[in-house]
C-alpha cells in the first residue's frame, strides 16, 4: 500500500530561505577564497566548504521534517552525520578545486558534476537515514532529473561564487541558486513511493516535534551562516582599509619620483630669486653708499628683495606640499591658480626642450571641491608626460592647456601635445598599472592620476591629438554640483 505524506508550507518556505541564504554566503565568502594569499586562503576556503555545505544539508534536512507522514518516523544519527559530511567535502572539493584553476572550463564542468553528484549522495543517504515503518522506491526519471539539476546548481554556485561580486548580482544569483538547490530536493521527493506492507501504525508524536526540530536546525544554521557574512564584512574591511593605505603610499612615492626627475629644474627655480636677491641688495648698498645716498632707490631695492624673497619661499612650499605625505583634504581648489603654479615650476623643462606653452584658462572658471595636493600631482603628471613626449621629437613643439567650463555643472581639462602620441589600442591600457611607453618608466603615474580622479567623482581619458601628439581630457564636478 502506498503511503502519502503531506508538506507544511511554512517549513517549505523555510527550507529555501535557507537555501538563498547559504548560496549568498558562499557567493561572499567564494570572492575572499579567491583574494586571499597564504594561510588565509584555506582558512576561507573552510569557512566557504562549511558554510555551503552545512547550508545544503540543513535545507534537506529541514525540507525532510516539512514532509509529513502518518507514520511514526525517526532518524539514524549515523547516516545522518555521514550525509552532513559528504556534503561539505564535496563542496569543499568543488571550491577548492575551480578556486586553484578558475580559467579552466573542463574543471569548472568535472568540479561541478563532482558536487553535484556528491550533493544528490547527501540527499539519499539522508533518505535512508529516515526510520519509518514503509519501504522506499524511487522513479529513475526523476533520480536523472534531480541529478541534473544538482550538477546545474553545482556548476552555477562554482562559476558565480569567482567571478560575482556586485551586491545586486549576488542577491539575484543567490536566489536562483537557492530556488535551483530546493528543486532538487523536492524533485527527487517527488519520485520517491512510500509503500508499506501490512497496517500503517498512527503517529503517536515523536520527541521532539517537527516543527520546533526544523527551526531549531534552521535558527543554528542563520546564526552559522550571520557569523561568516560578518567575518567577511570584517574581512572586507580591512582589505579596503589596507588598499587605501597601499594606494596612498604609491601616491606618495610617485610624486617624490617626480620631484626627484624635477630636481634640477627646481634648483634652478629656486636660484632665480635668490640671485635676483642677491644683486638687489647689491643694488641697495650702492645706493646708499652715495655721498648723498639715493633713498627711494634704495626703497625700491628692498621692495624687490621682499618678493624675491616671497617668491623662493612660495617655490619651496610648493615643492614642500607636492613631497608632503598626508591625509586627503578637502577643499575649494582653483584650478586655473594649479594650472599656473605648475607652468612656473616647470619652466626650466619648458624652456630646455624649446617648448612653447599655450594657455586658454577659463576666466569664469568655477572652483572644485577636492584635495588641493592630489590634483597639483594629476596635473603635473599630465605636463611631465606631454614634455617627456615631445623632448626628442623634430619640429614644433607645443603644450596646450585649455580650461572651460562645461553645460553640466563640471568643468573639463585638456592637456595636449605635439609628441610622439599614442597608438589607438593603447589610449586606455595607459591608464593599467605597470604599464608604460617610457624605456624607464614603471607604469603608475596615470594608473594613480586615474584613481585620483575618480575619487573626486570626475573622470580621465586620453585621445590621438590631430596631426600630432596626445590629448587628456579631465572632467571635475563643480562645487555647486557637490553642494
Amino acid at each position: 500500500m502506498v503511503v502519502a505524506g503531506t508538506y507544511d508550507p511554512y517549513l517549505v518556505a523555510l527550507s529555501i530561505m535557507v537555501a538563498a541564504l547559504a548560496s549568498y554566503t558562499a557567493l561572499d565568502l567564494g570572492g575572499r577564497v579567491a583574494a586571499a594569499r597564504g594561510l588565509g586562503r584555506p582558512v576561507w576556503l573552510a569557512a566557504a566548504a562549511i558554510t555551503m555545505g552545512g547550508g545544503i544539508w540543513s535545507m534537506h534536512f529541514v525540507a525532510m521534517l516539512a514532509f509529513i507522514m502518518p507514520t511514526p518516523m525517526s532518524y539514524e544519527i549515523g547516516l545522518t552525520t555521514l550525509s552532513l559530511v559528504v556534503a561539505i567535502f564535496v563542496t569543499g572539493g568543488g571550491f577548492y578545486v575551480i578556486s586553484r584553476h578558475s580559467g579552466s572550463p573542463l574543471r569548472l564542468v568535472l568540479s561541478g558534476i563532482f558536487m553535484g553528484l556528491g550533493i544528490a549522495a547527501m540527499h539519499y543517504i539522508g533518505m535512508e537515514a529516515m526510520r519509518e515503518h514503509v519501504e522506499l522506491s524511487y522513479d529513475r526519471l526523476f533520480v536523472a532529473l534531480s541529478l541534473i539539476i544538482a550538477i546545474g546548481a553545482s556548476t552555477a554556485a562554482l562559476w558565480l561564487a569567482f567571478r560575482t561580486t556586485d551586491l545586486g548580482q549576488k542577491l539575484i544569483a543567490a536566489a536562483v541558486m537557492g530556488l535551483a538547490i530546493s528543486g532538487m530536493h523536492y524533485t527527487a521527493m517527488g519520485g520517491t513511493t512510500f509503500a508499506a506492507h501490512g497496517p500503517v501504525p498512527a503517529a503517536r508524536g515523536y520527541d521532539l516535534d517537527q516543527t520546533n526540530l526544523a527551526l531549531a536546525v534552521a535558527g543554528t544554521t542563520f546564526v552559522i551562516l550571520a557569523s561568516a557574512l560578518i567575518a567577511s564584512l570584517s574581512e572586507q574591511k580591512r582589505a579596503e582599509e589596507a588598499l587605501r593605505e597601499a594606494q596612498a603610499v604609491l601616491a606618495h612615492v610617485s610624486r617624490v619620483t617626480t620631484m626627484g626627475e624635477l630636481c634640477a629644474s627646481l634648483a634652478h627655480e629656486v636660484n632665480q630669486p635668490i640671485a635676483a636677491a642677491v644683486t638687489n641688495a647689491g643694488a641697495c648698498l650702492n645706493w646708499l653708499a652715495r655721498d648723498t645716498p639715493n633713498l627711494e632707490k634704495a626703497r625700491e631695492s628692498a621692495m624687490r628683495i621682499v618678493e624675491d624673497g616671497t617668491r623662493a619661499t612660495e617655490i619651496i612650499g610648493r615643492i614642500r606640499v607636492l613631497c608632503k605625505k598626508g591625509t586627503p583634504q578637502r577643499e575649494l581648489v582653483d584650478v586655473n591658480e594649479v594650472i599656473q603654479e605648475l607652468i612656473v615650476l616647470l619652466r626650466s623643462h619648458i624652456t630646455r626642450y624649446f617648448i612653447s606653452v599655450q594657455m586658454e584658462l577659463a576666466a569664469d572658471l568655477p572652483q572644485v571641491s577636492g584635495d588641493r595636493v592630489q590634483l597639483q600631482q594629476v596635473m603635473m603628471n599630465l605636463m611631465m608626460n606631454s614634455i617627456d613626449a615631445m623632448k626628442d621629437v623634430e619640429g614644433k613643439r607645443e603644450l596646450a592647456i585649455k580650461s572651460y567650463r562645461t553645460g553640466n555643472e563640471q568643468l573639463m581639462v585638456c592637456v595636449s601635445d605635439s609628441g610622439v602620441g599614442l597608438p589607438s589600442q593603447q589610449a586606455d591600457q595607459i591608464f593599467h598599472a605597470f604599464f608604460t611607453t617610457k624605456p624607464h618608466g614603471i607604469g603608475m603615474g596615470l594608473a594613480i592620476c586615474r584613481s585620483i580622479v575618480e575619487s573626486h567623482s570626475g573622470r580621465l581619458w586620453a585621445a590621438d591629438n590631430s596631426p600630432r601628439g596626445a590629448r587628456f581630457h579631465l572632467i571635475l564636478p563643480t562645487k555647486s554640483m557637490k553642494a
